[in-house]
């Protein structure tokens, strides 16, 4: 049998190849790496953390490739990421999926990963249906946001979190089914949505333990971590933390590397842990020795290189490869870079494939059309090949900053016109990604969609590029659509405004981003502090203002913040009497607030508007039914399952009322339809099975409740009614069990109180029995039932 033949490398290993043969310089900083590697873990010299830092330019990616391959001679299991895994979970993934490439898989946080994935995508399309009443208690909601915020798991952003708004965790049913999505069956599913970080980290602790007996080091790294540092930062701590998620193996070592110092409140008391390695311009050697290996020796060139580059390796590597003639005083690195490339075409492609913040061929075909005078056959491929080109063969290539920035600012300021219309032609090249990205997906929720929302994003980049102030009032109005879809990504679009002010040369736009994004990464999931800001624009029309009062009244509303809430309908109802929205949301939070008149008022107007919105039609019918205004509730609620069959709610509305109203077998008609069309419907799950224990079915009212339990875990109601169950077939110690359970979930659940006490009365403990009645009464001294039990109890017991 012949020999095989060696492995044939592929065209990417024979470029890093070649570009680790060019690396040159950085020295003590490889020492000191590699030097790391020779020191036990328990060696005082050995470190765990590296810390790069230093200004764009400088050359923190290639060191980090070095000190990688470094890491890997040494036999260490490697992986690392960037600003493109920018929460907690995207990091774990870019980790879990490089270990395997190396025969190292984390199967067990590979199938937890597996499984957050599909209950985030099932949760994101159930956040825009909320009928189960009148939001949670101020109470209810503090405690759930700084549940989560002290477990980490807000804010979550990326493209494997759905940025979870605590405020929606505290809801009620509305708010944990969308919560907890569609599928979820155990409360360890459910938790592991809510609070990713805490449920995600320990296993992955726990396998990286693992692992890391196997090898004799594990070597992380993070670049780009100026962009990711508010969402890592103290999970990255608190890895370090003892006790905090585990114990991690003595053989790990973490590099990040960004531009500023790391916070001292994460880090300030793991000082020894961590080597700070600051990363200045090359040195005059460093730069001529680099100079030196890509045959650049004549010393007039050499001193121009060194005098343009100011040392900045990028920039050195890049004049190294087109030195240019020396002596033109005026020149700039990127000029001279241009001027050296002596076929025209190139010279005017490497500038107009500066212009998107990422590209691919599609889009390298826009920025040079392929029919035009600068046709470049192959210029993709040419493209790659260019030393200040990031991220090559990735599919979302980007040009280095500190070349892309001046590059920027000569076509800018040369051509006008030119820049223009070549962000023109961007901007409907992305709207045409975008608008292929929306097919199919409900308008309520584009924004939850990262491919929809990264075109949508670049559509309004290169329109603020191309005309700043004619687009900044449509890129405004996109941030209050999406601070009302999914506030947590909101960081993506105040940084787009940040970058298109900044390759813009436009002041107000780029202070105005740095404004939100702060305001955004200072508030984490809440959108108030940055609706805010936006309501100060003089640019926003006022529908634009209605629609941002209302967005921020919700997220008020959320909060348990009622008053406020309501303050801000009100304003944008003055501001824009005919906006649908902000009556239909005043008419929710005053109905809440057992204003039902004024909410159908308010109602009146919304449909007056908006005749053909079934959703105001669907919440009369709710209102309604809460008034005990039965039969009217029913006309409506058939109204409204007439205007949009599709909706589930009006049927589980529906159901309910044909209940109250004494004909369970229609109510059960209604709520198997409802949950037909919504198998998640966990409120209906509930109340059908108060209707089955009413027609004799305790074993599907049972069913309902174990469903309506794995949906929404933790739920005093469901506990309550489980107890209904059991006490209708006569088993009185198990609902009273049940019934302990509902009120040590709420103590102050006045029905489960007076529930409790028909139970106990049924098992002679009639003191018990009387004092629950008492105390639901005092509860809510309007509960008739329990007042007549309590009263005729009374009678039979002479107190």
């Amino acid at each position: 049998m012949p020999p095989s033949s060696p492995r044939r490398l592929s065209l990417q290993q024979i470029v890093e190849s070649r570009r680790r043969a060019a690396f040159v310089g950085r020295k003590a900083e490889l020492g000191l790496f590699r030097a790391n590697f020779t020191l036990p873990p328990e060696d005082p010299r050995h470190r765990f953390v590296f810390h790069v830092r230093g200004n764009a330019g400088v050359g923190k990616t290639s060191l980090l490739r070095e000190w990688r391959q470094a890491a890997g001679e040494f036999g260490a299991l490697t992986a690392s990421a960037d600003e493109s895994a920018d929460s907690v979970p995207d990091v774990l993934a870019a980790i879990a999926e490089q270990f395997a490439e190396q025969g190292h898989p984390l199967k067990a946080l590979d199938r937890l990963l597996a499984t957050y994935r599909r209950v985030l995508h099932e949760a994101a399309g159930r956040l825009a249906a909320d009928n189960e009443g009148a939001g949670p208690s101020a109470g209810a909601l503090a405690a759930a946001q700084a549940g989560l915020i002290a477990a980490g798991a807000i804010p979550v952003v990326g493209a494997l979190a759905g940025g979870i708004d605590p405020a929606v965790v505290a809801r009620g049913a509305g708010g944990l089914r969308a919560v907890f999505g569609g599928r979820a069956r155990q409360l360890e599913e459910a938790r592991l949505l809510a609070e990713p970080v805490q449920v995600l980290t320990p296993v992955f602790v726990a396998e990286l333990d693992r692992v890391a007996d196997a090898v004799p080091w594990v070597a992380l790294f993070l670049d780009t971590y100026e962009r990711t540092a508010p969402q890592l930062d103290r999970w990255l701590a608190d890895l370090f933390t003892p006790g905090r998620y585990g114990e991690l193996p003595a053989n790990l070592v973490l590099t990040l590397a960004g531009q500023r110092r790391l916070d001292p409140a994460h880090w300030g008391d793991r000082g020894r842990l961590v080597a700070d390695v600051p990363l200045g311009p090359f040195t005059e050697e460093e730069a001529r020795q680099l100079l030196h290996e890509r045959g650049v020796v004549a010393e007039p060139v050499v001193r121009e290189v060194l005098r343009l580059s100011g040392g900045l390796p990028v920039l050195v590597s890049t004049l190294a490869a087109n030195p240019g003639a020396a002596g033109e005083a005026n020149a700039t690195a990127v000029e001279r870079f241009l001027a050296g490339e002596s076929d025209p075409a190139r010279r005017a492609a490497a500038l107009a494939c500066a212009l998107p913040r990422r590209f691919d061929e599609d889009l390298v075909a826009v920025a040079v059309p392929q029919d035009g005078p600068h046709a470049v056959p192959g210029l993709y491929d040419w493209l790659l090949e260019l030393p200040f080109v990031a991220e090559p063969y990735s599919g979302r290539s980007r040009y280095h900053a500190v070349v892309r920035a001046p590059m920027l600012r000569l076509q800018r300021t040369g051509s006008p016109r030119r820049w223009k219309a070549a962000h023109d032609r961007l901007a409907e090249a992305f709207a045409a990604r975008r608008d292929a990205a929306a097919e199919g997906i409900d308008p309520e929720r584009l924004w939850a969609e990262q491919p929809w929302r990264r075109a949508a994003l670049d559509v309004l980049y290169h329109r603020l590029c191309a005309r700043p102030r004619i687009a900044l009032p449509e890129a405004l109005r996109a941030g209050i659509e999406l601070f009302a879809q999914r506030p947590s990504r909101a960081r993506h679009w105040a940084r787009t405004l940040v970058d298109a002010g900044e390759d813009a040369g436009n002041a107000v736009l780029r202070e105005w981003g740095r404004d939100l994004l702060a305001a955004v990464t200072d508030h984490g999931p809440r959108p108030t502090a940055a609706l805010g800001l936006l309501l100060t624009r003089a640019e926003l029309t006022d529908t634009d203002r209605a629609a941002a009062l209302v967005a921020r009244a919700w997220d008020r509303f959320r909060a348990g913040e009622l008053d406020a809430a309501l303050s801000d309908h009100g304003r944008a109802i003055a501001v824009d009497p005919r906006s649908e929205r902000a009556h239909q949301g005043r008419a929710v939070i005053l109905r809440s607030l057992g204003r039902y008149e004024e909410a159908l008022a308010d109602l009146d107007r919304a449909e007056e508007i908006a005749p053909a919105w079934a959703w105001a039609v669907r919440e009369r019918g709710e209102t309604y039914r809460r008034m005990g205004r039965l039969e009217e509730a029913l006309s409506v609620l058939d109204r409204a399952h007439a205007m949009d069959p599709s909706d589930a709610v009006p049927l589980g509305s529906r159901g309910l009322v044909r209940h109250v109203l004494g004909r369970p077998e229609d109510a059960l008609d209604d709520f198997d339809r409802a949950i037909a069309l919504w198998p998640e419907y966990a409120w209906a799950l509930v109340r059908r099975a108060r209707v089955r224990t009413v027609l004799g079915d305790p074993v599907g009212a049972l069913a309902d409740l174990d469903r309506a339990e794995e949906l929404n875990p933790g739920r005093a109601g469901t506990e309550g009614e489980r107890g209904e169950v059991y006490r209708a077939t006569g088993r009185y110690e198990e609902a009273v069990a049940c019934y302990d359970r509902a009120l040590a979930l709420d103590p102050d659940y006045a029905w489960a109180h007076g529930s409790r006490a028909a139970a106990l009365e049924a098992l002679g403990r009639i003191p018990e029995a009387r004092a629950d009645l008492d105390r639901a009464l005092e509860l809510d001294p309007g509960y008739a039932w329990a007042r007549e039990r309590r009263g005729r109890l009374g009678a039979r017991t002479g107190s």
